[in-house]
């Protein structure tokens, strides 16, 4: 059930909160062998959650949602492992402030969803795509997008510092939000970036996403109910070449089902000064990584080589590239707030192209690190396959704190698609 569907049901005393728990065991039990997205599930402490809500006074508007909640994010009745070794079994005692809201909302918190290491690398992905199980689900969100995708929990929590919401949403063929940075509280995730590191949000409906807007008190924006008339920018990016035949295929597709919606999808090529966002965005991760992690290579020496080299400036990063990459990001994002007035919406690739075969390595980010270091809102919609029959997504993309209309036109982009 979507989460939609859920609050309806519960509300209208279709179903309990316990019922919504019984049926999300069943799913566990059924898909979990095969798609292996999370790290705890705690049967009892789900049933239990779930009593706690049909017994109370007043239910809130998320009442029996269930909610994955991505490994790096704390919570306090549940170990937050960051999948590494020296964090195995803690309990933080505390929730992170979205979990805190969305519990006070009444959702139904189901388990810790499987990350990379410090939702920083690529080690750790045990999880499987539910669409072809020799294939990555993404990361570093790879449990919470894989959870979501095989019905196991209605949305789920991820979090971005490159790409690792949006990449796992299109290859798992769901809507994936990154939204305008800091508008939710990051207070309880683990810290990569504080430039860049954003919540992240799943579903497999656009109204669930939409939903969640309205418990994390999102700004008002427009909320287009047609794509006629509407202005969309087709967007290839600077790093267009990292695009594979297949997603390259699938932009041109979207936009032609825009178009036969009634859109106006005009190409888009953005200043050269958008160029070197890319290199901008590595240097600020290398940098805030290296105090980020430092605490956690002194006391764990053995890390990944990548923690060490990050600590140890291995690519020697100098204080002028760092404030180049700063001064650069800010002139980016205030060209690109003048840019983006003139059309409702971006549309962008999602990911490079389909979902690589094989566990070891969650795909390349590079379509996504640009606009996570503008810090704008992104959905990515899904619905769209390519030769593998694996799913493609594409990203609508609008100006900081538009989050509403980039969820709004991705739920028509995703209908037109499908209709088309």
């Amino acid at each position: 059930m979507t989460a939609g569907a859920i609050v309806r049901a519960v509300a209208e005393g279709r179903h309990s909160a316990a019922d919504i728990a019984e049926a999300t065991i069943a799913a566990i039990e059924h898909r979990e062998p095969d798609v292996q997205a999370f790290d705890y599930f705690d049967a009892g402490l789900l049933r239990a959650q779930a009593a706690a809500i049909d017994s109370a006074g007043s239910r809130g508007p998320l009442a029996g949602v269930t909610v994955g909640v991505k490994d790096v994010i704390a919570t306090h009745d549940m170990p937050t492992a960051h999948n590494t070794r020296r964090y195995e079994g803690v309990r933080p005692g505390v929730d992170a402030a979205c979990v805190d809201t969305l519990r006070a909302a009444g959702a139904l918190i189901v388990g810790k969803t499987v990350t990379t290491e410090f939702a920083a690398g690529q080690r750790g992905g045990k999880t499987r795509n539910p669409h072809d199980p020799t294939r990555t689900p993404g990361g570093s969100s790879s449990g919470s997008a894989a959870a979501v995708a095989a019905g196991m929990c209605a949305v789920a929590l991820g979090t971005q510092t490159g790409g690792s919401t949006i990449r796992p949403a299109s290859f798992n063929g769901i809507f994936g939000w990154k939204p305008t940075w800091n508008v939710i509280s990051r207070e309880g995730l683990k810290v990569y970036s504080l430039t860049c590191d954003t919540l992240g949000l799943y579903a497999r409906d656009i109204g669930d996403l939409e939903l969640l807007a309205d418990v994390f008190d999102l700004d008002a924006a427009p909320t287009p109910d047609s794509l006629e008339g509407l202005r969309i920018a087709l967007c290839r990016t600077p790093v267009w070449d990292a695009t594979e035949p297949a997603m390259r295929d699938a932009l041109g597709r979207g936009a032609t089902f825009l178009r036969g919606q009634g859109a106006q999808v005009v190409e888009l090529e953005l200043p050269s000064i958008f160029n070197d966002l890319h290199a901008a965005h590595s240097i600020i991760l290398a940098r805030e990584g290296r105090s980020a992690f430092l605490n956690e290579v002194r006391r764990c020496p053995d890390l990944h080589p990548q923690f060490l080299d990050m600590v140890g400036n291995a690519r020697q990063i100098t204080p002028d590239q760092a404030r180049w990459a700063y001064a650069h990001a800010d002139t980016c994002r205030a060209a690109f707030d003048e840019i983006a007035q003139g059309f409702d919406a971006v549309m962008t690739p999602s990911a490079c192209g389909e979902a690589p075969v094989g566990l070891d390595y969650t795909g390349d980010a590079t379509m996504n690190s640009m606009w996570t270091l503008l810090q704008v809102p992104v959905v990515s919609a899904p619905g769209l396959t390519g030769p593998n029959g694996m799913p493609l997504g594409l990203s609508f993309v609008t100006r900081r704190y538009a989050d509403r209309t980039a969820l709004a036109i991705a739920g028509l982009a995703t209908q037109a698609i499908l209709e088309g």
